[in-house]
């Protein structure tokens, strides 16, 4: 096991216990939370791109991906559907990983160079048995739309991350920061759900979940 792994597991181990505390509590604890994310984000993305002519628009959707996320979990006073988004993202971020570098094969985008098609249809998998095996979500037997539902959002969780990275060979960097070893910046943690949010808010609003 190389040191990079152990140090993302050593974060992990520390970072989702910590999550899941203020995603359950919800209350001016989670809006804390999500503030306090928010102004690390904001800030690495501004040292990331303010010399890129996409620095306004990004800070415009940092701005509406956290204001979905407040919404989601504050005013609609349930924090199953947050849960749910986050465990969806972080099982498709890892089983990207743990796939990619065990079978790795062929490359899915020129936009990510580290993307594979083993990493994306594993990101799949372990969302799809993440949220059928955590008691949480009472998933007894998934139906179609559920189905359909983490797919999609593991989707857009993907797509997002290819979105950052592409904009991080924009600025010619690796990692948005370095504050969690292992992972690099926030924002690197993240990026997949800062897009699967906004893309939840507005399935949930056209009643499609």
């Amino acid at each position: 096991m190389n040191k990079e792994l152990i140090k993302r597991i050593l974060s992990s181990i520390i970072l989702i216990p910590l999550s899941l505390f203020f995603i359950i509590k919800g209350s001016i604890l989670f809006i804390l939370f999500i503030s306090f994310c928010f102004l690390i984000i904001a800030y690495e993305w501004h040292m990331m791109s303010k010399k890129n002519h996409f620095y306004f628009y990004g800070f415009m959707f940092l701005i509406l991906s956290f204001l979905t996320i407040y919404i989601l979990r504050i005013e609609s006073a349930n924090y199953i559907v947050t849960l749910f988004i986050v465990t969806v993202c972080v099982s498709t971020d890892i089983g990207g990983y743990v796939f990619g570098k065990l079978f790795k094969g062929p490359k899915l985008t020129k936009l990510s160079p580290n993307k594979t098609y083993a990493g994306m249809f594993g990101g799949y998998l372990l969302s799809l048995i993440s949220v059928t095996t955590i008691p949480f979500f009472k998933f007894d037997a998934m139906q179609l739309n559920e189905f359909l539902i983490v797919i999609a959002i593991s989707s857009v969780s993907q797509i997002g991350d290819i979105i950052i990275s592409y904009f991080k060979r924009l600025s010619k960097i690796k990692d948005t920061g370095k504050i969690i070893p292992g992972h690099g910046g926030l924002l690197d943690r993240v990026d997949g759900m800062i897009f699967a949010f906004p893309f939840t808010f507005i399935i949930i609003y056209v009643g499609l979940f």
